[in-house]
């Protein structure tokens, strides 16, 4: 049984699970229809019409199978116990007790067959609907053998044409009882079924809202949700001094493989590339599809030297790993723009200079990492390519102007 929380209202009697409180509810109910039971056994010794000893033992058992109850209750979810499993012999002992009481009782003994009916009501909240029938079963066949007994050892108290009536009227609304128990029982279980399905629903479409379907990665809104929290964060000052880089990542030369291989091959490159970047980076970065063939990856507590070790590395994987079926020989690569996030700098303008920078990467040559430097229009620095280190500083603006050539083959 899984632990739910629950309110704290009397929580040295009831517990703090809501399960538990709710079989503790259920659990008074019995009690209540023990106290009733009991109070007619005890008015019939004081009539004289039941013998006392045998209605002492009667409500000791019941006593103590409610104490037991109760303990087994609070203590269902140390052991393990199923709700189920309690509710049933709940119901078992009490069915039992009962028809013992009908067998104590004198004239007024036809009262407690319509508690049976409630015990068997009762039962309906957990029980499956086999266990209803075998439930009602139980109670049947243990009145008429009461009844059949009564009848041959006390015939005057007990005439046989009076218990025969009692016992077809008892059977009746008995298994009645167990029938609309059961549709009951059904009811909640399709309901749970069908809640449960609209939970995973309601999960699955939220997954979607977060994550791109191509490359499963998260997509341009959750990513900017995420970089937002990033650095409130640093502006808050919660990162101890350590700063956060973000990269703006493009695949080299994309457009030609959608031109001359397809769509189909382009989006297996884009699913590949996905697989084989997340694989590169720190369980702590966060790498997303920032739309088309374009990816940007959040390096928090990162410095822009390690982050540019991490993009290194994703560098040569790609390059290692990632194929084209459709041609074999071509080698997918990608250029980067490296920023380094700033006090006070607003999430765009932190993307924006990554941004200029991956441009000043593509123009000087693709499958290359350049590091912006920090501040608005200001130069980028050096940049980092599979043979080390090349190229010269460069005003964003002019590599944006070059935005026109560039995209044609990115």
């Amino acid at each position: 049984m899984t632990p739910e929380p629950a309110t704290d209202r009397y929580p040295m009697i009831l517990g703090r699970d809501a399960g538990v409180r709710r079989l503790l509810h259920y659990w008074a109910l019995g009690l209540a229809l023990y106290v009733v039971s009991l109070s007619m056994l005890w008015f019939e010794v004081w009539m004289g019409e039941a013998p006392r000893r045998e209605v002492i033992w009667l409500s000791a058992a019941s006593v103590g199978g409610a104490a037991l109850a109760y303990g087994l209750i609070r203590a269902s979810v140390r052991l393990g116990l199923q709700p189920a499993l309690l509710n049933n012999l709940q119901c078992v002992y009490a069915i039992t007790c009962i028809i013992c009481a009908y067998a104590l009782v004198g004239p007024v003994r036809a009262v407690t067959l319509s508690i049976l009916v409630v015990v068997l009501v009762f039962g309906g909240f957990s029980a499956t609907p086999m266990q209803m029938r075998a439930l009602c079963v139980y109670a049947v066949s243990l009145l008429g053998l009461t009844m059949l007994w009564k009848t041959q050892t006390e015939p005057a108290r007990y005439p046989w044409t009076q218990e025969l009536a009692h016992f077809v009227i008892a059977a009746t609304m008995l298994t009645a009882a167990a029938y609309m128990a059961e549709m009951l029982s059904r009811l909640r279980r399709t309901l749970k079924q069908r809640a449960q399905e609209l939970a995973a629903a309601l999960d699955r479409i939220k997954d979607m809202a977060r994550h791109d379907e191509l490359t499963q990665l998260i997509n341009r809104r959750q990513m900017t949700e995420t970089l937002q929290q990033e650095l409130a964060r640093i502006q808050r000052g919660q990162r101890g001094g350590e700063s956060a880089c973000v990269a703006v990542i493009d695949i080299d030369h994309f457009k030609r493989v959608n031109d001359t291989l397809g769509h189909a091959a382009g989006d297996a490159v884009l699913r590949s590339f996905a697989r084989h970047a997340q694989a590169a980076i720190r369980r702590h970065d966060t790498l997303a599809r920032w739309g088309g063939e374009e990816f940007l990856l959040l390096l928090p507590m990162t410095a822009p030297q390690a982050a540019s070790d991490v993009l290194e590395r994703m560098r040569r994987q790609v390059h290692e790993a990632v194929r084209i079926d459709a041609d074999p020989s071509l080698r997918v690569t990608f250029s980067a723009g490296l920023a380094q996030a700033v006090a006070g700098e607003s999430v765009d303008a932190t993307i924006e200079r990554a941004d200029a920078a991956m441009y000043r990467a593509k123009r000087d040559g693709r499958d290359r990492i350049v590091c912006a430097s920090p501040g608005p229009d200001r130069d980028v620095a050096p940049q980092r390519q599979a043979t080390g280190t090349a190229g010269a500083p460069s005003d964003p603006a002019a590599a944006r102007s070059a935005a026109g050539g560039v995209s044609e083959a990115r």
